[in-house]
């Protein structure tokens, strides 16, 4: 099994800075992509931005710019360092992962969701 524990979520105010982590865990072979994901209340889970293991990026648009993904691949644990946050930008983050494991092959795993709220 697989593991991805989240940290960093909180309250703050429009304007400020959160990061948040993403440490994965269990029956690692190697993990392909990482990612995160967040989802308002009442709306659909979008992608905010995710990264290869080779270290490309892509970012939805209305983070680009504000938002920056990083990742470490010997600690299988992805950052996101959000900066200029907005009140849309509250939503509960979910980091994303698609590993292959040691063991009978290659899936996709979800961290529990850490809350962003921010305030205006």
């Amino acid at each position: 099994q697989v593991q991805l524990v989240e940290s960093g979520g909180g309250l703050v105010q429009a304007g400020g800075s959160l990061r948040l982590s993403c440490a994965a865990s269990g029956n690692i072979f190697s993990i392909n992509v990482m990612g995160w994901y967040r989802q308002a209340p009442g709306k659909q889970r979008d992608v905010v931005a995710t990264i290869t293991s080779g270290g490309s990026t892509n970012y939805a648009d209305s983070v680009k710019g504000r938002f920056t993904i990083s990742g470490d691949n010997a600690k299988n644990t992805v950052y996101l360092q959000l900066n200029s946050l907005k009140p849309e930008d509250t939503a509960v983050y979910y980091c994303y992962a698609y590993v292959r494991r040691a063991i009978s092959g290659s899936a996709n795993y979800w961290g529990q969701g850490t809350q962003v709220t921010v305030s205006s």
